[in-house]
């Protein structure tokens, strides 16, 4: 479990409540917003029935005279609600309305004031015929003089108004404090959410780092990034596993295939150097000592071309290449050997194709699978031996093929002689160390294709499919 200290310090927290602060000033200045607007629509909406009020009560007094004024001003005062109305004579004094005290300065310069006053009329109380004193209340009003020099004024109770801002205010600050509550708790729950994910990743990875290289991070049934995540990693996970696997499997052939060959070098030496041996004997040691090594160089410089083609760094960089010209080099270069093996090599190649690619790499590919051939070709009865070269296009597609009609390869043994080292029963009489349709398999897939043997009924096909120039 995290610690509170621990908590905040990761990555998922602080986003989390990164977003949440934002969150919460957005929505602060939303609802600020909302409720200064509200203020502002009530308060424009009040000054525009005081200045209606006032313009329809300057037409009664133009049009119908005092008395029609007064009786309006009356009239207006004895409705309930927020109206507060006051017409006096041309020295101010009071004459009619619902107030009975206006300032001064209202009076004497026409305008708009604000105010306490003290209502003139009473109120009655509810269920009862008992009169109570009005309360107290705070107007905005204009003061405008009539052409007859009386004072008529005209505003709205704003006590009203300002319960209702408070109610607005109040709501704003319930809805902030109840947004602030619901963003924690929201993003608490995420961010526990986020870490137990994590942590199910990280406590996979300590188990493998331990060494349980069969561990793999568990995957639920969301289908989220997270779960993305976790397939990429366990993919990532059985490859390396497959890759140490191979590794230790190559290391053991190593041992296996390279001790024979050290052995040999080491008694030939040691009888070369016995007492009495004569020259002819140490020269021909010599000689297989020479040829030992040169196998040995040989099995090395295929690791070594097998690990630069898996590498994605080959010897030049890659360029056009004539892959019709390679294959129709390699199969006239081997022609005179099969020959002298009893085979006949046949060619069909499709002139003029190019690919993007190593020329050194098909051509080394090319050669071992002409080498396999010419080894493995000679049919156990029957007719001789015959290996076909053929080289197509087939939608975009560069097909390389070289089949023989030889005693052919099980089918449950066809993918496992592409693996380093590995030589069937049938060939450990043949020399070679077993790399060469590695290293086919290795630069096809450096190039982008696929490499596979298939059956020619009788015999081997080794087919390569590579990516056609652009």
């Amino acid at each position: 479990m995290y610690r509170l200290s621990q908590i905040w310090r990761t990555s998922t927290v602080r986003l989390t409540a990164t977003f949440i602060l934002i969150f919460v000033l957005f929505a602060i200045l939303l609802l600020a917003f909302i409720t200064w607007q509200s203020s502002v629509q009530i308060q424009r909406q009040q000054t525009d029935d005081i200045d209606r009020e006032i313009r329809q009560l300057q037409r009664i007094e133009s049009n119908q005279g005092i008395r029609a004024l007064a009786f309006a001003v009356d009239r207006f005062s004895s409705r309930p609600g927020p109206g507060v109305y006051y017409l006096g004579d041309a020295a101010g004094q009071y004459l009619l309305g619902n107030v009975t005290q206006i300032p001064v300065e209202a009076l004497r310069d026409p305008g708009v004031y604000s105010f306490d006053y003290q209502p003139a009329n009473p109120v009655q109380d509810d269920g009862g015929d008992d009169e109570r004193p009005p309360r107290p209340g705070f107007a905005v009003v204009r003061s405008v003089q009539l052409d007859n020099g009386m004072v008529l004024v005209v505003g709205r109770d704003v006590v009203e108004r300002r319960g209702y801002s408070a109610i607005i205010v109040q709501s704003f600050l319930v809805g902030v404090i109840g947004i602030i509550l619901f963003s924690v708790v929201a993003g608490g729950i995420t961010a526990r959410r986020v870490l137990r994910r994590i942590d199910t990743i990280r406590d996979t990875s300590t188990k493998i780092m331990s060494g349980n290289l069969s561990e793999r991070v568990p995957i639920t049934r969301r289908n989220d990034e997270f779960d993305g995540l976790a397939t990429n990693l366990n993919a990532m996970l059985d490859r390396i596993e497959q890759l140490l696997q191979g590794l230790k499997e190559v290391t053991d052939n190593v041992a296996h295939d390279l001790k024979t060959p050290l052995t040999r070098l080491r008694n030939q030496a040691e009888a070369a150097l016995r007492d009495g041996a004569s020259d002819q004997s140490r020269q021909k040691a010599l000689e297989t000592t020479i040829a030992e090594s040169d196998r040995l160089i040989q099995t090395f410089n295929a690791l070594l071309m097998i690990a630069r083609a898996e590498a994605g760094a080959p010897s030049g960089a890659l360029a056009d290449v004539d892959v019709s010209a390679v294959v129709a080099d390699v199969a006239e270069l081997y022609g005179p050997v099969a020959e002298d093996e009893g085979i006949t090599i046949e060619t069909a190649i499709t002139p003029d194709v190019h690919l993007h690619g190593n020329r050194e790499l098909i051509g080394q590919a090319m050669v071992n699978l002409l080498e396999n051939a010419v080894k493995y070709a000679k049919p156990l009865a029957g007719p001789a031996g015959r290996i076909a070269v053929g080289l197509r296009q087939a939608d975009g597609r560069v097909i390389i093929e070289v089949a023989d009609n030889g005693p052919g390869i099980p089918l449950e043994d066809r993918k496992r002689v592409i693996e380093r080292f590995v030589r069937l029963d049938a060939s450990r009489t043949e020399t070679g160390s077993g790399l060469g349709l590695s290293l086919v398999d290795a630069v096809t897939r450096l190039h982008g294709g696929t490499f596979s043997i298939e059956d020619n009924a009788p015999g081997v096909r080794a087919v390569m499919d590579l990516p056609g120039a652009a």
